[in-house]
């Protein structure tokens, strides 16, 4: 006889944490675009910032 297994998430995911970091990101970058391209670019950093600062920390400290 098989038993029911049920299985319970507690916690969220950090999905809402990344898109405020995201939305706050883009604000930031988007304020210091001057023209179209730099505007386009700014939604690109926006999104890989985070990857940015963990490697200037990893090579601030020579890790």
């Amino acid at each position: 006889m098989a038993k029911d297994v049920k299985i319970i998430k507690k916690g969220t995911a950090p999905g809402g944490f990344y898109l405020l970091t995201y939305v706050g990101a883009l604000v930031y970058f988007l304020n210091k675009a001057e023209g179209a391209g730099e505007f386009l670019l700014s939604f690109l950093q926006a999104a890989v910032w985070p990857a940015l600062l963990i490697y200037r920390v990893f090579q601030t400290l020579a890790i």
